[in-house]
């Protein structure tokens, strides 16, 4: 019984995501307006940085660097790129697009943040 709770603990980890998740929708907006832009190099980056109305805030953009230590991830061709200082406060977060009558644009939902303020843009 103690090594089936063990083999149980190690499996569960290995199941938790550890990089960020592109929804469908949102990989064929990202490929959409990848392909507007007319370029091939580039794929989606996310980040996080100091500041916003919570302490955190979001960053998405388009990028064709290369940084140290990035974490890419493919989604049916697009990739998504996070740097390794934001990887932990991202791991397991979603990244979805609405295209609703009260909300347009990228969303995320991240397990991680403790907080988050109105705008959506910012969290703790």
């Amino acid at each position: 019984m103690t090594t089936e709770a063990h083999t149980e603990s190690t499996e569960a980890p290995a199941a938790a995501p550890t990089g960020v998740i592109l929804t469908d929708v949102a990989a064929v907006k990202v490929k959409a307006l990848i392909e507007q832009e007319g370029r091939d190099d580039l794929r989606l980056r996310i980040a996080v940085q100091p500041g916003g109305c919570s302490g955190l805030r979001y960053q998405l953009f388009f990028d064709e660097r290369s940084l140290d230590g990035d974490v890419v991830s493919d989604f049916d061709g697009v990739e998504v790129v996070v740097d390794r200082m934001s990887a932990p406060y991202l791991a397991g977060a979603t990244i979805d697009f609405a295209d609703r009558i009260d909300a347009q644009g990228f969303t995320i939902d991240n397990p991680n943040a403790q907080n988050s303020c109105a705008c959506g843009d910012s969290f703790h």
